[in-house]
């Protein structure tokens, strides 16, 4: 049988706990065959991000070109565009029609501090997305507007939406909602709370990029965008339970991809 194909559009980790290495994982572990377009070189681990290359916008383009003239891509996740040329360089695919079943994870900050991307690049790929997934901090930045409690994650979610993805969904692992995790979709005429205990472990970097990559996986496979979301949650915290304990690295580590604990 053929796996399906799924692209990652994105920064690499020097540490495998995030990005591109963090996608290709989360592909593997869920059954579909892994591509990818490396959108910026960065010098990290867990302690934090050191340095950040951009890619040139024309190299980004020639990636995309190369995997999408020879693979049958089913789905697409974007994650660190890093400038806003690049972000054009992939909004023009998919404006093209070129970057089906589009997951825009809007990486603007790293679980560190250290800034990865900005803004504007995000605004010009969110019209093409079919969902969106920002954390609360990205949806702050996105919106322009505080996002500190569940209602607010609808609200934001909700503007968000309405300014070009079909769907969007607002992560708040650390929001304050009595020990659980709580994400927000809004989408389809509908809001949606999801819920699931929150894990309580210092290892989750790479845990937004490794969700989204898992709704880019499901959708690849057919599901409809509240039932990838639903799967990937729970892909997701299983991932951060079974690394719960685990001693990779001195600082955040990474998540249990593929459920060795």
């Amino acid at each position: 049988m053929t796996p399906t194909t799924v692209l990652t559009v994105a920064g690499s980790d020097s540490g495998g706990g995030a990005g591109i290495q963090a996608d290709l994982k989360v592909f593997a572990a869920l059954g579909a065959y892994g591509t990818s377009v490396v959108t910026a070189v960065t010098a990290q681990n867990t302690r934090g991000v050191d340095a950040v290359l951009p890619m040139p916008p024309r190299t980004v383009a020639e990636q995309l070109d190369s995997v999408l003239g020879d693979f049958r891509v089913r789905a697409v996740k974007t994650g660190m565009l890093g400038t806003p040329a690049v972000a054009d360089a992939v909004a023009g695919a998919a404006r093209a029609g070129r970057l089906p079943n589009l997951v825009v994870d809007p990486v603007l900050v790293a679980t560190s501090g250290h800034r990865l991307g900005v803004v504007e690049a995000v605004e010009r790929l969110l019209p093409y997305a079919l969902v969106a997934t920002p954390n609360r901090a990205e949806a702050e930045a996105l919106t322009g507007a505080p996002v500190t409690t569940v209602g607010e994650m609808v609200a934001a979610a909700g503007a968000l939406a309405a300014g070009g993805p079909a769907y969007v969904v607002v992560t708040g692992g650390d929001v304050d909602a009595d020990g659980e995790a709580v994400d927000v979709l809004v989408g389809g005429g509908t809001t949606t709370v999801l819920r699931a205990p929150r894990v309580d472990t210092r290892h989750h970097h790479g845990t937004g990029c490794s969700f989204s990559a898992a709704i880019a996986v499901r959708l690849a496979a057919g599901d409809a965008v509240p039932t990838a979301v639903a799967t990937a949650k729970e892909y997701v915290t299983r991932a951060l339970t079974g690394a719960r304990d685990w001693e990779l690295g001195a600082g955040r580590g990474p998540l249990d991809h593929f459920g060795w604990s």
